[in-house]
Parts: structure tokens; sequence; C-alpha cells
């Protein structure tokens, strides 16, 4: 895949709405599904019924079923199908998202208490893995067949992509290259996922769903990247986290940083980070030292080129309706405050 980069950034549309006036030609559908994916995790186990009742309070921006009827939309109706594919990907991504928090011990989810933080870690297991089962069972239910072939390979790059993190973990075998590779399987192969589903769901033109599984991987390493700016960003990208540098995760930023400093800055940079616990001004010196040597803009350029081809890809297919509001929730994800 090229990593060229843009010299410059084109044109946001709609820097100035916000998500729910980008989503407004797809709310009707984000209803349904709500109503749909509800049914579909229902329980008649007390307990399962009670954390999942808590569950469906935690909503968050629904990026990813959005994805799927936006895609859906733009070569065909969106009918049954579209459903059933934005409800397995939710169930997949919220028992992943699950499965984290126990992994990284979190307290909290989208500013809830975390399910492992009130049930413990067993429930929340089990939580994630009656969740991933119900995928299954919507699957075969619906005998929707490739679906569940796209969705059985995202959870196996997803799994791949953690497992390799763990062990290219440290600053010394970290390169851009592995970090691609990573955050290709860990995160844009979801979003992947998303995209080739909602065309699935309404299309059988064969080019239409390879080209939107590409488009949506490179919209999902964009999405990434966008995720590892907030570390190291000041305020003009949103409030900066500074999350991955306390938990000493290596990300694009850094990466390119500690290649082009002075072999004197690089040692005292890898140092500080090796710190499990660090000050808040050495967090500081870590986060000067990026955007001094320009670690933010080229991740920046980045981000906007993997934008751009995807784009440019989809500009090539026949689409029947919605591209601009496509583009409009691409733009949202590459220039989101948090």
């Amino acid at each position: 895949m090229s990593q060229e980069v843009l010299t410059e950034k084109r044109p946001v549309v709609n820097q100035d709405r916000n998500l729910k006036e980008i989503t407004g030609p797809v709310q009707n559908d984000l209803q349904v599904f709500r109503k749909f994916f509800k049914e579909e995790i229902s329980s008649d186990v007390f307990l399962l019924d009670q954390i999942i009742n808590y569950l469906l309070r935690q909503k968050g921006k629904e990026i990813r079923p959005t994805l799927v009827f936006m895609t859906a939309r733009m070569f065909g109706d969106i009918d049954k199908r579209s459903f059933v594919a934005a409800t397995m990907i939710e169930l997949l991504h919220t028992a992943t998202l699950i499965h984290d928090d126990v992994v990284d011990e979190s307290d909290k989810r989208r500013a809830f208490l975390s399910i492992n933080k009130i049930w413990r870690n067993k429930a929340g297991v089990l939580l994630g893995d009656f969740l991933l089962s119900k995928g299954l069972l919507i699957a075969l239910d619906y005998k929707e067949y490739q679906l569940l072939h796209v969705l059985s390979d995202a959870v196996k790059k997803m799994s791949e992509g953690e497992l390799r993190q763990m062990k290219t973990s440290n600053l010394f075998n970290m390169t851009e290259d592995r970090y691609f590779q990573i955050i290709s399987e860990k995160t844009a192969s979801l979003i992947s996922a998303c995209c080739q589903c909602g065309a699935i769901a309404t299309t059988n033109n064969e080019q239409v769903i390879d080209t939107m599984k590409e488009v949506g991987l490179k919209i999902g390493i964009a999405f990434q990247i966008k995720d590892d700016l907030f570390d190291y960003g000041l305020d003009d990208i949103g409030k900066p986290t500074r999350n991955d540098i306390k938990e000493r995760k290596v990300t694009l930023p850094l990466i390119y940083a500690l290649e082009n400093a002075t072999k004197v800055d690089r040692l005292r940079i890898r140092r500080l980070m090796r710190k499990r616990r660090k000050s808040s001004k050495e967090i500081d010196q870590i986060v000067s030292f990026v955007n001094e040597y320009d670690g933010l803009k080229y991740a920046e350029e980045k981000m906007v080129s993997y934008t751009e081809s995807a784009l440019k890809q989809l500009k090539s297919l026949p689409i029947v309706s919605g591209y601009d509001d496509f583009e409009a929730l691409v733009d949202f994800i590459v220039t989101r405050k948090k």
C-alpha cells in the first residue's frame, strides 16, 4: 500500500458541522438499527440482561454502523441486510472494547465505569464472548455467510494486530512499517469491514466490494493516526490525552521524531519513554521533542495522504447517491477534536 505523503492538505469541507448533522441522511436508519441491535442482544438471564442494559446506555459516536449505512446508500437501498451487517459489526466492536478493558484493567469507558470495574473481569470476559457468539448466530440465522466471512477475517486480523503490538512494544523494534502493519490489522481492518459489508448489503458488483474494502482500510488507518495525534497534539487539534506516553506506546509521531533526532536527543527521549512513571515535566519534554522534530506534522501529512487516496478510489466507482455525505463523514473522522 502506498504511503506517499502529500505536501498540502486539501480544504476541509465540514469542519464546522457536528456529527449529528453529518449523519442526518442516515439518522432514521440508525434509529431502526438501535432497536434491531437491542432486540438481538436481549437475554432472559437476569445478570446478563442487567449488564446489557447498562451497556446500551454507553452510546458512542456510532461511526462504524454509520459507515455501513453511508456505504450502502451509495450503491443501492438500505434494507434488512444493511441492519444485519451493522449489528454484526457493532457486536464485534463492542465485544473487543469490553475485552480490551479487561486486558488493560481499565476503570472507565465513555465516561461510565467499565463493566469489568462493576461486575469484575469474569463478567466482562463472558459478556464479550456472548456478544461475539450473537454476531455468529445472527449471520447464520439470516444466512449471511459472506458477511460472516468478512467479519471473521476482521476478528482474525484484529487479534493478530494486538499480538503483534505486544511483541513490538518497545522502542528498539518498532519501525514505521511495523506501525502501519499493526494499525492496519488492529484498527483499520474493522473500518474496512464496515465499508465492505455496507457494499455487500446492496450490490453484487465484486469490483465495488473489493474497492470499498481498500477504501475502508485507508480510512481506518487515517482514523488511527488521528487518535495517535491527540497524544502529542496541542490545543488546535483537540484536547491532548498523553495516554500513549504514559503507557509507553510507540506511535507514528514519536517514531518519525526518533528517526530524525540527534543521537543525544534520541537517547534522552528513549530513556524518558521507558520510565513507568513520568512526571508532567517529563511528559512535556517528550511532547516538545516530537513537535520539534516534526513528528506531529509528518503524521498529519500521512493521515491526509491516506484520506485523499481513499476518496480518490471511491470516486472511481459507480455511485448512485450520497458521495458528499460519505466524504463529510470521512472529513469528520480526520478533523474531530476528540
